[in-house]
């Protein structure tokens, strides 16, 4: 089965991913966008491109006729399907093979015995292969699911029979609280997935997440390329991924490999694919279910076995056996995988979005991303922009090697989750590595504060001097005479309001004080605060360092309109620069807004304010679900709501007014 032109059916870093592999054998790629990645890096590194049109994916990625007369367009003889979007649908597979071209993934009949999860834990289970106790028949009345959860013994996980990536997924503590779960979760996964059928399974205590990366070929072949321990979560989706898993050792690897060989040997799988299992504390391992395609976290296996897995995949689908043989494959080292996010960890990982203001990628390590100043990170899509990958002999070479580089990567002009990472890289029990499991991030990343500290008293001085002897009008001035006087400096005024995180409700936003400037310090005055800053002014865009009262700051910024983005080791963050506006009580601002509105591009799933009704700071007003997660909008204060402007099921875009307080604060 040749494979010529690849015409790659995703978009974003993993598009470049392939079309690097791809391209180095010889293939000609061309690219697909949508309407909101018109100008995206992936379309640019394709030899061609054709677009679909729409912006949300339902309107352009997951459409498969769309899909296949790009390909009939551009004269492609294969599809490689990426992650996510349509990777694992069986009816995607069966289109591409029944149009004559080759489907880079497993056969349709695989994907379908792995698409449906009751389905699969049943015939696991029939197989000999380990699953959680639960339950997972036909009959979904609640009584039927009330009484086997009262079998199977509380907490229970109540999970979508027909899906995953967190959606249609409650854990349920006590028999007084599954009614809700079942409604809710039925709920959410018929919307999802279109099918509301669910299952329980008894909720193992802590787990590890961890998976087979599995290789079949068209001859009978099959291996296994080591584990991945994927244990560090939010919300159910993976934020660090490492191999080898620092809780399975050489025989727990043997049984682990031959339990997931067995499982793509069942359902007679080709291809790349991902066998998951929960581990608990004693070695005891359960199969979860199988991802039939290219996982997220494929490049940790790559830099351990020194292999190329969209190689693999390319030379499978063209019908060549697999080149290695189990006991060739061999693990060398280390290597650390994590997930940078265009998100607000503070703000339960709301998902962000915007048009990125400067990006440099870190020196030695690995980095998969597409992206370039400039660049927008749409709303429509998941939220993760990048990817980095460290590999050194050890572990703990391996973490401190990655941490020096989520120091070193700049993306400012978005939210984004990059100094959390680094957080979770550097805390004892994930170095430790034996007091790791799904509930890591919850159990000690549970709090806002955590994830993100507020500015102290050095980083306000610094956007504060930033402001002043960094603002674009002062590049109008040679460094050289900057700040030169032959008196004393005058004070230059500076008023700054922070971007907080919704979830700092009582946090400091907004500040204004008083600058002295000289050629190399400054004197940062506000409220009873005087600091003391040594530094040079340099353009935006640079690294640079400054010295506040006697500490090193390393920083880097830039400007967006009058928005000041500012990078470093502590945290990236975002200052409207107002020093120009008329001075003003920060109480005439965001505290008693009028109106609330949309962050981010969402549907309508759950609406608790009322016209009429009376709000306390805090309360609920709207849920919205945006990129496989539920998001609450919760008041900023209290008042009384005027008017209600939408309803459940309805799609809103970023800063669309959802409710309308009355004029004053209640």
């Amino acid at each position: 089965m040749p494979v010529h032109r690849l015409l790659i059916a995703n978009r974003g870093e993993i598009v470049t991913r392939i079309a690097r592999t791809a391209q180095r054998m010889g293939i000609s790629t061309v690219a697909v966008y949508s309407d909101a990645d018109r100008a995206s890096v992936h379309v640019a590194a394709c030899e061609d491109a054709v677009p679909i049109g729409g912006l949300a994916a339902a309107d352009s990625y997951l459409r498969i006729d769309k899909l296949l007369e790009a390909a009939r367009a551009s004269g492609a003889d294969a599809i490689h399907p990426g992650y996510g979007f349509l990777s694992e649908n069986a009816a995607f597979a069966s289109a591409v093979t029944a149009a004559g071209l080759v489907f880079v993934g497993p056969p349709a009949a695989a994907i379908a015995a792995m698409g449906d999860k009751a389905r699969a834990r049943q015939r696991m289970a029939a197989a000999g292969i380990a699953v959680v106790p639960g339950y997972d028949g036909d009959d979904q009345d609640s009584v039927i699911l009330q009484h086997e959860a009262d079998r199977i013994g509380y907490p229970v996980m109540v999970k979508a029979a027909a899906g995953g990536g967190g959606r249609g997924m409650r854990l349920v503590q006590s028999a007084a609280e599954l009614p809700d779960a079942l409604r809710s979760a039925a709920a959410e996964a018929a919307k999802s997935f279109g099918d509301g059928r669910l299952i329980l399974e008894r909720a193992v205590a802590e787990p590890r997440h961890v998976e087979l990366q599995v290789f079949a070929d068209s001859h009978g072949n099959v291996l296994h390329l080591g584990e991945r321990d994927c244990s560090v979560q939010r919300r159910h989706q993976k934020v660090i991924e490492e191999s080898p898993s620092p809780a399975v050792n050489d025989e727990l690897r043997v049984r682990m490999g031959a339990a997931a060989v067995a499982v793509a040997r069942e359902i007679g799988y080709v291809g790349a694919g991902t066998v998951e299992f929960l581990l608990d504390r004693a070695g005891h391992f359960h199969f979860m279910e199988m991802n039939t395609r290219l996982q997220v976290e494929h490049p940790v296996t790559e830099c351990v076995t020194g292999l190329d897995l969209v190689e693999w995949q390319l030379r499978v689908a063209r019908g060549e056996p697999l080149p290695l043989r189990q006991d060739e494959v061999q693990l060398q080292g280390h290597a650390i995988e994590i997930r940078l996010c265009a998100e607000s960890p503070p703000d339960d990982f709301l998902p962000g979005s915007g048009t990125i203001v400067d990006w440099s990628p870190p020196t030695g390590v690995r980095c998969d991303h597409a992206l370039r100043a400039g660049a927008e990170v749409p709303a429509w899509y998941d939220s993760m922009v990048a990817k980095l990958i460290a590999h050194a002999p050890t572990r703990e070479q391996c973490i401190d090697q990655l941490a020096v580089a989520v120091d070193r990567t700049v993306l400012l002009g978005v939210q984004s989750n990059r100094a959390f990472l680094g957080r979770l890289l550097r805390h004892a029990s994930f170095r430790a590595g034996h007091d790791v499991s799904t509930a890591f991030i919850e159990r000690h990343f549970g709090a806002a504060a955590t994830r993100q500290p507020q500015p102290d008293a050095r980083l306000w001085a610094l956007a504060a001097w930033i402001s002043v002897a960094g603002a674009p009008e002062a590049e109008c001035t040679p460094s050289a005479w900057r700040n030169w006087s032959t008196g004393r400096p005058l004070p230059q005024p500076w008023r700054l309001r922070w971007y907080a995180p919704a979830s700092f409700a009582d946090a400091i936003r907004d500040l204004q004080g008083r600058v002295y400037l000289t050629p190399c310090s400054a004197q940062v005055e506000y409220a009873a605060v005087q600091l003391q800053l040594q530094a040079v002014p340099v353009t935006a865009g640079v690294q640079a360092k400054a010295i506040i009262d006697g500490e090193h700051v390393d920083y880097r910024y830039a400007w967006s309109g009058s928005t000041l983005w500012l990078h470093t080791s502590q945290g990236d963050h975002a200052f409207d620069c107002r020093r120009r506006e008329p001075a003003r009580s920060s109480e005439s601002d965001g505290g008693s807004a009028t109106e609330v509105r949309a962050a981010i591009n969402g549907r309508v799933v759950d609406i608790a304010a009322a016209v009429g009704a009376t709000v306390a700071k805090g309360d609920r007003l709207v849920v919205l679900e945006a990129m496989k997660m539920e998001h609450e909008i919760r008041a900023a204060r209290a008042g009384r709501i005027a008017a209600v402007g939408i309803k459940a099921g309805d799609q809103v875009v970023p800063g669309q007014v959802l409710v309308r307080y009355e004029g004053e604060t209640a």
